[in-house]
């Protein structure tokens, strides 16, 4: 039987990036992401229905998120959902899951009237300067 452990999401940061390094001096993010569901119920009434989710990314990108990535950002994250599991202080066994990110792209809040980058995407793997990551223009675009 295959296998299959992917997740996407895109949603907006709960709390700003907390990094930290292992003991090999490999850099970790953790942040928080809130997912939204909107949808007309039975009666009619509009219904929503936030999803809260742990992440984590390692590496040289999990940098990057903390450098540029804050509470209320939106963002578009790729990964695998991680079991993790444990004993508390008080002798309790504890287990969550979290998302283990493995590739993301910034996403352009749109809050602008339609000017410059609005709805435009940020991509992680375009190429770095002083000023953050570049976007792509429409000369950019392969086809």
């Amino acid at each position: 039987m295959a296998n299959f452990n992917r997740v996407l999401l895109m949603g907006r940061l709960t709390r700003d990036p907390q990094l930290s390094y292992t003991p090999n001096q490999t850099a970790v993010v953790d942040f928080g992401m809130a997912t939204n569901r909107s949808w007309t119920g039975q009666d009619g009434s509009q219904r929503e229905e936030t999803c809260f989710v742990d992440c984590r990314m390692f590496g040289k990108r999990a940098e990057v998120i903390n450098k540029y990535c804050k509470r209320g950002n939106p963002l578009f994250v790729e990964g695998r959902l991680t079991f993790d599991s444990w004993e508390a202080q008080d002798g309790s066994k504890r287990s969550k899951l979290r998302v283990t990110v493995e590739n993301f792209e910034f996403i352009s809040s749109g809050g602008g009237g339609g000017g410059e980058g609005a709805g435009q995407t940020r991509q992680s793997t375009g190429s770095m300067d002083s000023q953050g990551p570049q976007q792509a223009g429409e000369d950019d675009i392969p086809f």
